[in-house]
């Protein structure tokens, strides 16, 4: 059993070594592409989620 973990993470550390990793450059603006398309589709779901609530209370 502490064998087959000793290979487990002997190959995740193998594996590991494989990945290729965004720079700092890439990390950042990867990041400010999430929260600018977050922050739409919120604003977005909240102007449907008001508009969807006037024509409710209006209809009923």
């Amino acid at each position: 059993m502490i064998n087959k973990i000793k290979q487990f993470f002997q190959e995740v550390q193998f594996e590991m070594k494989k990945v290729s990793w965004p720079t700092w450059d890439e990390l950042r603006g990867s990041t400010y592409v999430v929260l600018t398309l977050s922050l739409m589709l919120a604003v977005f779901l909240f102007i449907v989620d008001f508009i969807l609530n006037r024509l409710m209370s209006v209809l009923l």
